[in-house]
């Protein structure tokens, strides 16, 4: 059968569920579309969001809740850039704070110019600020990512890429967050799909907008994860017959055939 029309079947265990998300638009954005040269600005390197850029995180935190996400995600992985983290805590950040109870805040008042109240780390999944998934230094709307004084390869964004899937089979998390940026995103996804249909591969690898969401599921096909299966069960107990009915037939005479 055609591979691009033919269903896939896994085990549960050997797969997680990863919500995408690229960050919100940020200052950086709203000057690289003045004048692309800003881009590649040390002024921008570490850009905040625009009041835009928390809107929009704004409507992607309604989303999660009114569709259930915030109450499955496991985990939110972020870049460590600020723009990123921002996203990240304002979208899957904890509740606002009750009387008497005390917990310390994700992010705290007006963080990164942001004239925002504190966002607190009540009934909120755990986070984690990772290397593997950020950029360095931006040169263009596409988040291009920088090494020293050279600029790092597609190639080389889209390795990096994969090192960080490979990283997740180490996390127990089976579903997980991941707050990042349009580059790294559309390199890591591009090597993905072409065993597909054609629309499919498109829906994998388009570039996303700024506070976009994508969930997909990633496959461990390499035994590289170790989790057990937590839903699947022995059966056969108690003991008894337990031969499939073809097998059965075999052993049963004629008049005794059960299927």
């Amino acid at each position: 059968m055609d591979a691009t029309i033919s269903p896939g079947l896994y085990p549960l265990h050997r797969c997680k569920t990863l919500h995408l998300v690229r960050h919100a638009q940020g200052v950086h954005n709203v000057a690289g579309e003045i004048d692309h040269a800003a881009y590649s600005s040390e002024e921008y390197f570490d850009a905040h969001l625009t009041p835009l850029g928390w809107q929009q995180v704004d409507h992607l935190r309604n989303h999660v809740h009114e569709t259930g996400l915030s109450k499955k995600v496991d985990l939110v992985i972020v870049s460590p850039l600020l723009r990123t983290m921002q996203t990240a805590v304002g979208v899957f950040g904890g509740e606002g704070y009750k009387d008497g109870i005390e917990v310390p805040p994700l992010m705290v008042a007006n963080a990164g110019q942001s004239d925002r109240p504190e966002i607190s780390s009540l009934n909120c999944p755990p986070f984690v600020a990772v290397e593997l998934c950020r950029e360095h230094l931006i040169e263009n709307d596409d988040d291009v990512l920088w090494k020293a004084d050279t600029r790092e390869k597609n190639e080389e964004v889209a390795a990096r890429g994969m090192k960080f899937l490979s990283w997740l089979w180490t996390r127990k998390e089976k579903e997980i967050a991941i707050v990042t940026h349009s580059g790294f995103l559309y390199h890591t996804l591009s090597a993905f799909g072409s065993d597909c249909h054609p629309s499919v591969k498109d829906e994998i690898c388009k570039h996303f907008k700024n506070c976009e969401l994508r969930s997909v599921v990633i496959i461990d096909r390499s035994m590289m994860g170790s989790d057990p299966a937590t839903t699947n069960y022995p059966g056969k107990i108690p003991s008894g017959l337990d031969l499939p009915s073809d097998v059965a037939d075999e052993k049963l005479p004629d008049e005794g055939k059960v299927n």
